[in-house]
């Protein structure tokens, strides 16, 4: 009698060993299946979006250079160097033009007396005058004629002549020892090199003792501003406009993306490359900043479309896309709406809410089974 019951539970135990089994076999399986990252088609705003490349520059480059020619005799140069506006940055040895700025101050003094003396030719027109005088009295009492009076007249007339003519030639020459006093202060001043603007020095080329020429480069100076130029291409250049928005991606700073909108837009071309030249204003976060030579890309909108079924750019394999439903890996043939830098608009195809493979998708072929990891979206 106590018997049955024990054998009535092998069957049971039978089953439910199968079944753990089984089980275990399921897991097995499921693990052994490859992984599928995917993300979710999901509704939003689609943008249609015009591409270029960007590239960060400084607003301006200056290469310093000195007027006059002389021997370095200080320098506040140095690569790297922060500068600001009116800085002393050079200066060149002054000592002969010193010397000739003190001799032709010591002749305008002597210039400014000899004017003040007047013409060593005044004496002898006040005696011509008291001659010319006493002439004139004696014309009229009789005692000369009018000719010998007129030929006095004469006579004294190129006297006042010479004399007026010699005190031009004083005045003359006190104004050029000025005139010369001016030039050699000016040239003396740009012996003094200071920094035009603000800057960051990022060459120099004379230093201390060298012994440069009028013109010679001394060192080079960028802007402190930045200006982040596009290039777009010629066919997609009549969508450009003023005040258009747009995200930006530096290849420093990898996938990440900042808002910019058109600042300005050149009408030429290159002649060179006939892409076009568009200026961004972009708003960076803080940490981030923009340095001369960042390049990366640029994407400009140009179109929005609500309510629209996306997925990112990688998920596409040509007109195609991987679909992960339940598991098993569906090859489904897209149709294409508004593009932009990361994600595409899908018109036909894709659902929101199913999941599309994005990553290593020459791994995988229609049918086959996956588990799936769900990346974000951008």
């Amino acid at each position: 009698m106590s018997s049955t019951p024990k054998k009535g539970r092998w069957p049971l135990r039978l089953a439910l060993a199968a079944a753990v089994v089984a089980a275990a076999v399921g897991v097995a399986n499921y693990a052994l299946r490859p992984v599928a990252f995917v993300s979710l088609a999901t509704t939003g705003t689609a943008v249609r979006t015009v591409p270029g490349t960007v590239e960060v520059k400084a607003e301006y480059v200056i290469e310093l250079k000195s007027e006059v020619g002389g021997r370095v005799s200080s320098s506040e140069l140095d690569v790297g160097r922060r500068v600001h506006k009116d800085d002393v940055l050079v200066q060149i040895d002054t000592g002969d033009v010193d010397l000739d700025i003190e001799r032709i101050r010591n002749e305008i003094t002597a210039a400014r007396r000899k004017v003040e003396l007047g013409s060593t030719l005044r004496p002898e027109v006040l005696n011509s005058q008291d001659t010319l005088d006493n002439l004139a009295r004696q014309a009229k009492a009789g005692v000369i004629s009018a000719i010998d009076l007129e030929k006095a007249r004469r006579l004294h007339q190129q006297i006042v002549q010479r004399m007026e003519l010699d005190e031009v030639n004083l005045r003359l020459t006190l104004q050029t020892n000025e005139n010369l006093l001016s030039t050699k202060l000016r040239e003396k001043s740009k012996m003094t090199i200071i920094a035009p603007s603000d800057g960051i020095v990022t060459s120099v080329a004379a230093r201390v003792g060298d012994l440069i020429g009028s013109n010679s480069p001394i060192a080079t100076i960028i802007s402190l501003s930045r200006i982040v130029e596009a290039k777009i291409s010629e066919e997609n250049f009549a969508a450009i406009k003023l005040a258009q928005k747009a995200t930006v991606r530096f290849l420093t700073y990898g996938n990440e993306q900042y808002n910019a909108v058109i600042s300005k837009i050149l009408p030429s071309a290159d002649a060179a490359t006939q892409r076009y030249s568009v200026f961004l204003d972009i708003f960076l976060p803080e940490g981030r900043d923009l340095r001369p030579g960042l390049t990366g890309e640029v994407s400009i909108i140009i179109a929005e479309r609500k309510n629209a079924v996306t997925i990112p750019r990688r998920a596409l394999v040509g007109e195609y896309v991987y679909v992960a439903d339940g598991g098993r890996l569906e090859r489904r043939q897209i149709q294409k709406g508004y593009e932009s830098l990361n994600q595409v608009e899908i018109l036909t195809g894709v659902k929101a809410g199913e999941e599309v493979v994005v990553e290593q998708q020459d791994r995988f072929r229609e049918g086959e089974r996956v588990r799936t990891q769900i990346l974000p979206t951008n």
